[in-house]
């Protein structure tokens, strides 16, 4: 039998000629990703790191508490930037310009590239699948070993294949897709994910992200893309990086093969503490919120800021309410800017912060109090994931978030318009 896509990447990364589920192979990292958490790490634990033999491999990106909010964070920060000093690592965002959350910044930067092998800490590593690239999340211990050595070992499950036919309707977001797959195909505990199929042409970089990145909350290892002319244009507009697009066997061996019809899907909600087996339709979820956050590595791009400020056009906040919205890097935050998005999401009474993980990790910039009621584009809703363990998180795409925080409720652009908000 043939390989999959993330199989035939790891038997290359592991000089063999094939392999297999059930797997357990060394590989050469093309890309480690350290974030300030590893920093956090390497203080507490009191080492350093004595080798790095493939600095070009590196990147450095200050995502999870930026700008720093404590003395910890920024003790971890100064480590992490004479780290990078030291090894003459010029893949760094540090605070700044081309500061953002790692997943995105892989992506919009090119760091990672088809067919590359990517390791990280983050729990949502495998993010940068969309980019046709195997890319999975490993130990902080496993990744200072990446870094140190140059190889991590992983071991390999098998694949499910999902093909997507046909496109979304009008309101319907990426994020519905995922909650979707997450009601109707539940958990893929030691699977990897593949997606592919004629309608794998009607999604945007933005939307292939946004699906790639949640699919960590469906417990995925991997998560791949096929390539095809989106991404390689979106590529070869960022970077003169040779990259090789890596495309499955026809005979390729799946756990099983999967269709998700574009067209069927309506606008989805996650209730509150979980998402698997936690999902429904938009018009069965009924509270009222507190907070609103549009965001994260999930959905913060331009198109979601897009998204937000028309719907929020003409409109205000609801009192009571909190809105915050943060942008994914400051790139799109001055890309927002200039398209007059954050302007109008200011106007409406949002906060917009800079590029962080910021509330959707809990650290900073829009933390949960007691009882809080919040509704989020974000990727978890776990307790206390935002905060106390008491507050509530549901989530959705950044347009229901965007109209929610109008209504005070969670409703959808069109429960806006038919209640005449």
């Amino acid at each position: 039998m043939g390989m999959t896509i993330v199989e035939k990447i790891l038997a290359r990364a592991a000089d063999r000629s094939n392999v297999k589920p059930g797997a357990i192979v060394t590989v050469a990292v093309d890309r480690a990703v350290m974030l300030d958490t590893t920093f956090f790490f390497l203080n507490q634990m009191r080492r350093d790191i004595l080798a790095v033999p493939h600095p070009d491999r590196i990147v450095i990106v200050f995502d999870h508490e930026v700008p720093a909010p404590s003395t910890t964070s920024a003790a971890a920060q100064s480590t992490g930037r004479a780290f990078a000093r030291r090894w003459g690592i010029s893949r760094f965002h540090d605070l700044g310009a081309d500061q953002g959350i790692s997943h995105v910044l892989l992506s919009e930067n090119c760091h990672a590239l088809p067919g590359m092998m990517v390791v990280g800490s983050d729990s949502h590593s495998a993010a940068a699948g969309m980019m046709n690239c195997a890319s999975r999340a490993v130990t902080i211990l496993d990744l200072i070993a990446a870094v140190a050595t140059g190889d991590t070992w992983l071991s390999l499950g098998p694949t499910v294949r999902y093909e997507f036919r046909g496109s979304l309707a009008a309101g319907v977001a990426a994020m519905d897709v995922i909650l979707h797959m997450a009601d109707r195909f539940g958990s893929h505990s030691g699977q990897n994910i593949e997606f592919g199929g004629p309608g794998l042409a009607s999604l945007s970089i933005d939307a292939r992200r946004t699906i790639c990145t949640m699919c960590t909350e469906l417990n995925a290892d991997f998560v791949t893309f096929e390539a095809d002319a989106i991404l390689d244009a979106h590529i070869r507009g960022r970077t003169d990086e040779p990259f090789h697009a890596v495309f499955p066997d026809a005979d390729a061996d799946y756990l099983r093969r999967e269709i998700v019809v574009l067209d069927d899907i309506r606008p989805m909600i996650a209730l509150p503490d979980r998402i698997l087996g936690n999902t429904v339709h938009l018009g069965d979820a009924d509270s009222g919120i507190d907070q609103a956050f549009i965001g994260s590595c999930a959905n913060g791009s331009l198109s979601d800021l897009a998204v937000a400020a028309d719907v929020l056009r003409g409109r205000r906040v609801a009192s009571g309410v909190r809105l915050i919205v943060t942008p994914a890097t400051q790139a799109i935050y001055r890309d927002a800017l200039r398209a007059g998005y954050v302007e109008l999401l200011v106007d409406a009474g949002a906060i917009v912060t800079p590029a962080t993980c910021g509330a959707c990790a809990g650290g900073h910039m829009g933390v949960l109090g007691p009882g809080d009621r919040c509704i989020a584009s974000s990727t978890r809703n776990f307790k206390g994931r935002m905060g106390d363990p008491t507050a509530r998180i549901w989530l959705g795409s950044p347009a229901v978030v965007a109209a929610s925080a109008v209504a005070g409720r969670i409703v959808g652009p069109a429960q806006l318009m038919e209640a005449g908000l």
